[in-house]
C-alpha cells in the first residue's frame, strides 16, 4: 500500500541536528530548515 510506505518512510528519517550550535531539531527531519528556533532566534507565542 503507498500509504502506508509514505508513512514509514517518514517514521524512519534521521534525526536533524542544527547547523549553527548542533542541537538536535525536534519534529523537523522532513522539512528543509537545518537551523533550530533558538538559533533562529524564534519567540514562542506563550
Amino acid at each position: 500500500m503507498m500509504v502506508q510506505n509514505i508513512l514509514d518512510f517518514f517514521k524512519n528519517l534521521p534525526d536533524k541536528y542544527c547547523t549553527e550550535c548542533g542541537e538536535k531539531i525536534d519534529e523537523q527531519s522532513e522539512c528543509y530548515g537545518n537551523t533550530c528556533p533558538n538559533c533562529l532566534h524564534v519567540k514562542s507565542h506563550e
